[in-house]
């Protein structure tokens, strides 16, 4: 009798596939928990003017008019002006963003 210290074929494909799995769960567990290629918070524009490398609007302040509403939460359909939308998105998600209200002071009839 041989005392033989060879792995078996069934040995082998055992030790590979359970080493094979360990490994893709470790990738798994850094790709999630510790990449940085990924961006880490969420985007707030999802879809305006994608193709800009920043969106920019300006304006006049003569243009203004007496008031002017503007939105925050780039979800308005008439972006830049709030259209609404930021009552469904704080709805859905728990946030509290409102617009931007710009408007000339009122002045007193003395002045």
């Amino acid at each position: 009798m041989s005392n033989s210290s060879s792995i078996s074929k069934a040995e082998l494909i055992a030790a590979f596939s359970l080493t094979a799995g360990a490994t893709a769960v470790g990738i798994l567990v850094y790709q999630t928990f510790f990449s940085k290629s990924k961006c880490s918070k969420p985007k707030v524009n999802l879809d305006l003017q994608k193709d800009n490398p920043k969106v920019v609007h300006a304006f006049d302040i003569e243009d203004l008019g007496d008031k002017a509403v503007y939105c925050r939460c780039w979800r308005s359909k008439k972006f830049p002006y709030c259209d609404g939308a930021h009552t469904k998105h704080n709805q859905e998600t728990g946030d509290n963003v409102g617009p931007l209200i710009i408007k000339r002071k009122e002045r007193g009839r003395g002045e």
